[in-house]
């Protein structure tokens, strides 16, 4: 199958054709038809299966279908958790939509709202997170009575960090004649009640959604808390990688962390919650675009992040629950491309390791990697010259404890 399929506008297949896709991804298969016969979709997608080009394209269709209509105001409301991701939507329809009128805006606090409210005059197209979407709302500035299109993308996460009530709020101020879609990585029962209140009769499609992509590969790293970070740089030296992403469980040390690497010798950046949002639009650009091969961040990015070439996630820290390390290692293996997956893992890690590993359906290899003294009290020194590859050795143990010299 190609996008030709669709028979969509001849605008959009060429926005598509100058965004460089070639065919159709199985969740784009599936939503695109029911989506453009108008009908409400729940789609459960793993982060990089290509669900925002989904719902784009079919709302682009439909915005060209009534173009007559296109100066009559906002149509079209995308609600996401975070600005990364609402900036990347945005980005989305402004490059499938390259080759028609249609306008979209980007919504978010953090910043000034006045280019927002200026883009709020001339957009039809409106991608938002709820909190800085409901202040406008509040301040008469965003006019929403014309939306006949809703999207709530990322909902597990927007109710994970709280936005519920503002979802709700936002809502009760939407036309009740509309077509809604709510994508998801996860379906707890909260998504199953919202599904309910506000999706019609909807089709529902799943593409992955609660297991990682296939084409990962996962390894852990025993290793005691305090060579962590001695064994993350061998670890760089040794891994032949394109763009790689490192988490952490705390914003001081995935700034500490960059900042090490980067006096160290590597390109390196750091996404976390405290910074200005022009710094995080400079990491981001700077990571997308090969200026910085490392970016080390906190959970903020496990979702927010779109770049293909992300060939290895490294969690520095796990992360709480097994859900979050789905998302996490969802920024690889995208675009059916390969990746890996590696963790640095200490005793404490023990639960989390076993409830990662049941998530995964499979026991996960303890690697213990050749060269790397784990007998020393304090982290090793920096190199000056970058060794022979060395292949990491394995423990031969997979399901029984974290540590290799466990009975």
């Amino acid at each position: 199958m190609n996008f030709e399929s669709f028979d969509l506008d001849r605008r959009i297949l060429d926005g598509i054709r100058l965004a460089g896709y070639v065919s159709p991804t199985p969740i784009q298969t599936r939503a695109i038809p029911p989506l453009l016969a108008g009908r409400d979709v729940l789609g459960l997608a793993q982060t990089g299966t290509g669900k925002t080009a989904a719902f784009v394209l079919p709302i682009l269709q439909k915005l060209l279908a009534h173009e007559t209509s296109l100066n009559r105001g906002a149509q079209v409301l995308v609600l996401a958790p975070t600005r990364e991701l609402a900036l990347q939507i945005h980005e989305n329809f402004t490059e499938l939509g390259a080759k028609t009128r249609i306008k979209s805006v980007a919504v978010f606090g953090g910043v000034s709202q006045t280019p927002q409210v200026r883009g709020l005059d001339r957009a039809q197209v409106i991608v938002a997170c709820p909190g800085r979407l409901l202040d406008l709302m509040n301040q008469g500035l965003a006019d929403l009575s014309q939306v006949n299109t809703l999207v709530l993308d990322e909902a597990d996460r927007m109710l994970d960090m709280g936005f519920a009530p503002d979802i709700r709020r936002i809502i009760s101020r939407l036309p009740s004649q509309r077509q809604t879609m709510l994508f998801s990585a996860t379906m707890p029962q909260a998504i199953r009640s919202l599904t309910r209140e506000y999706l019609h009769n909807p089709e529902e499609i799943k593409a992955g959604a609660s297991a990682p992509v296939a084409a990962i590969s996962h390894a852990f790293y025993p290793v005691p808390a305090h060579l962590k970070a001695g064994l993350l740089e061998e670890l760089l030296r040794v891994t032949d990688h394109q763009s790689l992403l490192i988490f952490t469980r705390t914003k001081h040390r995935a700034k500490s962390l960059a900042r090490k690497l980067e006096s160290r010798g590597w390109a390196s950046t750091f996404l976390q919650g405290n910074m200005s949002q022009n710094r995080r639009q400079e990491s981001m650009t700077g990571f997308r675009t090969g200026k910085y091969k490392i970016m080390v961040a906190t959970d903020i990015a496990s979702r927010g992040i779109d770049c293909d070439l992300i060939s290895h996630v490294i969690n520095f820290d796990l992360p709480d629950t097994a859900e979050s390390y789905t998302h996490r290692i969802g920024r690889t293996g995208r675009a059916e491309r390969s990746g890996k997956a590696l963790s640095l893992v200490t005793s404490e890690d023990a639960d989390q390791v076993r409830v990662i590993e049941r998530a995964l359906g499979q026991a996960v290899e303890r690697i213990q990697l050749d060269g790397f003294d784990y007998s020393k009290a304090g982290n090793p020194g920096p190199r000056q010259k970058k060794p022979a590859r060395t292949a990491p050795r394995r423990s031969g143990r997979t399901g029984k404890g974290i540590f290799m010299d466990r009975p």
